[in-house]
Parts: structure tokens; C-alpha cells; sequence
């Protein structure tokens, strides 16, 4: 038994929540990790996982294991990235989850900047708009927008999304141009719903101006779980749509779309890199998330004055 592989295999099996998914994403036969790990077990002469039809638990013995097997394998991991020649140049598998208008618009044309400078680091890029299991899926990290609801991730503030109201020409021809918010809720107006991820409901509007707040709960002809459909939604005149500037520019430029409700403001939508509380974070996370927090420094800097994460 090659106790590297296995301790491996059984960190995999923890984090997966059961023997295929690990197998998956180790590349292995499902039977190999089952015995990597049945042979750590016989060596410990320890039950280090509960096995059950439906999902694999770690034992109390098990999950006291694993915090040290995670230590374990990150140090061996910045023990290989300190040696000569590797320190200057880390390598291996990233697995990254990231909005979707975000890849296509930002993260995606500068990555050929970040392979020429990190030409060994491999990335496996999710593209959704969904909620991720970090642990479960074998991410490394995330790139989200909103406050983070999961507190056992660690997280990094690396951008601040200023946003407006917009429309197409042509919805605006038909339905007219709203002078406040309310009018949204009107009969002839329509907003493109967008899908919260984690509730399944639309999302409501929050708008301020001169020390007035108003949560907007318009009408919708379509609501929609992915940011690359809401914003061809829009330019199809479905209904009037929020976005960050850096989604809006280039149509505004075009006159596909008009920005509406300009003397009301938007709080700015916070990002963050989140990614699993491990003690130790690897070489090449650690310089994938200083790139991403400097690319995000050009497109959405954070916002001077706003409070720490």
C-alpha cells in the first residue's frame, strides 16, 4: 500500500461523501479507492468512515484523521512547490466555479495572461450560476457576488459591483420610461425575475435615493436562473433588467440598451473568492487568488470605505 495514495484517496472519499465521486475525481476505478482505503483502515486497525447506501460519514476516529491527513497532504504539497525552480513556478489542478456573464466577459479573455505567467497550473473551469458544494464537488474555489451565507468558508473581498437599471429601446417604446421605481410595479411594466440560487424565488430590486429605500417586487414575463439568459432577456425587450457595469457597457455603446432610474442608486454587490477552511491554502491557489483579486481590482475595485468582510 502506497500510504500517499491512500491517505489521499481516504481525504477524497471524506470531502466527496462517497466511494465513486472520489473515484471520479482521483481518476481511479471505484474498487482501487476502496481498497487504498480499506488497507489504511487494516494498518490503523482503525473504522475510520461509516459506509451507508446513500452516503459515506466519517467515524469520530475518522474525522479526527482527517484534520490531520488535510495538514498532512498541503504540506506536502508546498514542500514539493518550495524546491527549486517550483516555488517560482507552481503547478498542478485548480478546480474553479465562476458566474457565467463573468467567464465570458472577464475571467476567460485574461486567462492567457495567467497561463503565461502560471504555465503548469491546470484549470477546470465550472461556469453557473448555481450553489456549489466546495467540499462535496472537489472545489477549490468560487467566485461569487452577494454576502456569503455559509460562514465555515474562508473568504476573500476582491471586488465591489456598481450596478444600474436598464432596458432595451424598444420595451421602452411600448411600455414607457419609468420615473421611479414604482412604476415598475404597474401594470405595463414588466422586469426580467432572476432566480436566487439558494431560495428558488426572484430576487427583489433595493434602490435608494436621498435617503429613501424601496424594494421593488415588479412583474415578470420570465424569470431566469443564469446571467448570460437575463441579459439576452433584456435585449429581447422581456423587461427592464439590473446589471453591473461591466455587463452594460458595451451595450449602452451600441444603443441596445438604455439606462433608466439614473438619480437611484444600487448598494454594490460585493464579491468574494471563497474556498474550503483548510489551515494551509497551496501555492497555486494562493497566486490564482491574488491574479483574480487584481483582475477584479481593474473591472469592479472595491469600494473605498466600505467595512472589512
Amino acid at each position: 500500500m502506497d500510504r500517499f495514495d491512500a491517505m489521499q484517496a481516504f481525504a477524497r472519499v471524506v470531502e466527496a461523501g462517497s466511494f465513486t465521486k472520489a473515484a471520479e475525481t482521483l481518476h481511479m476505478s471505484k474498487t482501487s479507492v476502496t481498497q487504498l482505503v480499506q488497507q489504511l483502515e487494516a494498518r490503523l486497525r482503525v473504522k475510520l468512515l461509516n459506509r451507508t447506501t446513500r452516503r459515506v460519514n466519517t467515524t469520530a476516529d475518522g474525522a479526527a484523521y482527517y484534520e490531520r491527513v488535510v495538514r498532512l497532504l498541503a504540506d506536502m504539497d508546498d514542500a514539493e512547490t518550495s524546491l527549486s525552480g517550483a516555488s517560482a513556478s507552481p503547478r498542478g489542478r485548480l478546480r474553479v466555479d465562476v458566474p457565467t456573464p463573468l467567464a465570458r466577459m472577464i475571467l476567460v479573455p485574461a486567462l492567457p495572461e495567467f497561463h503565461a505567467r502560471y504555465p503548469d497550473i491546470q484549470i477546470h473551469l465550472g461556469v453557473s450560476d448555481r450553489m456549489v458544494d466546495l467540499i462535496g464537488e472537489n472545489v477549490d474555489c468560487v467566485l461569487r457576488g452577494g454576502e456569503l451565507t455559509d460562514q465555515s468558508l474562508m473568504a476573500r473581498h476582491v471586488g465591489d459591483l456598481q450596478a444600474g437599471m436598464y432596458a432595451a429601446p424598444g420595451y421602452l417604446e411600448r411600455a414607457g420610461t419609468p420615473a421611479h421605481p414604482r412604476e415598475l410595479e404597474e401594470t405595463q411594466h414588466r422586469i426580467v425575475g432572476f432566480l436566487s440560487s439558494r431560495t428558488g424565488k426572484v430576487l427583489p430590486y433595493a434602490m435608494h435615493r436621498d435617503g429613501e429605500t424601496i424594494e421593488v417586487q415588479a412583474n415578470y414575463a420570465i424569470a431566469v436562473d443564469d446571467g448570460n439568459a437575463y441579459l439576452e432577456a433584456g435585449l429581447a425587450g422581456l423587461g427592464a433588467i439590473w446589471l453591473p457595469d461591466y455587463m452594460s457597457k458595451a451595450h449602452l455603446l451600441r444603443g441596445e440598451l438604455v439606462r433608466i432610474l439614473e438619480d437611484w442608486r444600487f448598494d454594490p454587490m460585493p464579491l468574494y473568492v471563497a474556498y474550503r477552511p483548510n489551515r494551509h491554502v497551496s501555492a497555486k491557489l494562493r497566486v490564482f487568488i491574488d491574479w483574480l483579486a487584481a483582475l477584479m481590482a481593474q473591472h469592479a475595485p472595491v469600494k473605498v470605505g466600505r467595512p472589512p468582510p
